[in-house]
């Protein structure tokens, strides 16, 4: 279905009232907050990286705030149990009741994700992939929409447990939180020592949310673009293949299928949130590293010349071919 072009503007609107809301408490952070809100409209879920102090979880409880959204942080810790995410059976009064864990809510904060062991993080994993969760011999569907964003800090190793490649590949995107510059931080500093914080007002309801989903799905991508998408993710498979000579022994896990769905579906969000109906190339450049930085690993080679994942990602734009 075509859709006119003014009607992907009129549903972006709440949308970006969201963004509007969210200035009113965050300083600067434009990049994280526009994923925040592409992981929204996906319907997918995001991991976060960044040292603590960089507002990670009060933008997310903010977004929450901002559509009257059902909030849950949950703090992992290295003696978090499965049961005390999604929840347990308790026997009280001669009979067992269940008790629904802190997942069930519409936007979770996993905050620093990989200090709980490999049981904790698979238990959350499960849930985010299945949207539903069985306690006993009962099934529980979650709640819609849900949406889980994970933090982890890149400084701290000790006592962490890493995600596996299999279970960072679920996330849609991987954002990474940097440091305001100057000016940005000294709004910040004006801000706290303001007693008087800033009232975040409901801008977006579950309908209009559900609305802008749909709409999203009528974004038109053009085939060349999906070759694009395509391409892009193969190359880290094959760099021969599409000329790229100097990365052939640099990527030593390449992105899966699953990049490529995600490449194409964030292309159409920010082509969506920017009140358009069709997908630029542009649209996919400026997600790409999000989408595959977390999907790709260098290769020992790499390291040994200082070649991250967001430089690979980099020399892929460089060289494949633009539509």
């Amino acid at each position: 279905m075509n859709a006119p072009a003014a009607a992907f503007a009129d549903a972006a609107q709440p949308i970006r009232l969201v963004e509007a809301e969210i200035g009113k408490v965050l300083v600067g952070q434009r990049d994280l907050v526009r994923r925040l809100l592409i992981g929204l409209l996906c319907d997918s879920h995001l991991l976060l990286e960044g040292v603590p102090g960089l507002a990670k979880t009060t933008v997310v409880k903010t977004l929450a705030q901002a559509m009257a959204a059902k909030f849950s942080r949950i703090q992992f810790t290295p003696d978090l149990l499965p049961a005390d995410i999604v929840g347990t059976r308790i026997y009280a009064g001669g009979e067992f009741t269940t008790r629904l864990g802190p997942i069930f809510a519409q936007i979770v904060l996993a905050d620093e994700i990989n200090r709980a062991p490999a049981k904790v993080q698979s238990a959350l994993l499960e849930a985010m992939q299945e949207r539903q969760v069985t306690i006993g011999d009962e099934t529980f569907p979650l709640p819609k929409p849900f949406l889980v964003l994970a933090t982890q800090n890149p400084l701290e190793q000790e006592g962490t447990y890493p995600l596996p490649e299999a279970q960072t590949d679920r996330f849609l995107m991987k954002v990474k939180v940097d440091y305001p510059i100057e000016s940005e931080e000294r709004l910040i500093l004006d801000r706290a020592l303001n007693r008087d914080g800033a009232i975040v007002n409901r801008v977006l309801t579950i309908e209009q949310l559900q609305l802008a989903q749909r709409m999203l799905d009528n974004v038109h991508m053009d085939d060349r673009i999906k070759d694009y998408c395509v391409k892009l993710v193969r190359a880290t498979r094959d760099p021969k293949g599409v000329g790229i000579t100097s990365l052939v022994g640099m990527i030593d896990v390449p992105a899966s299928p699953r990049a490529t769905i995600s490449l194409a579906i964030a292309a159409r969000a920010q082509a969506f949130l920017d009140g358009r109906g069709f997908v630029t190339p542009q649209d996919v450049k400026a997600i790409a590293a999000d989408v595959l930085r977390h999907r790709l690993h260098p290769s020992y080679e790499a390291e040994a010349e200082s070649l991250s994942s967001d430089a690979l990602v980099e020399r892929l734009l460089e060289h494949v071919q633009v539509p």
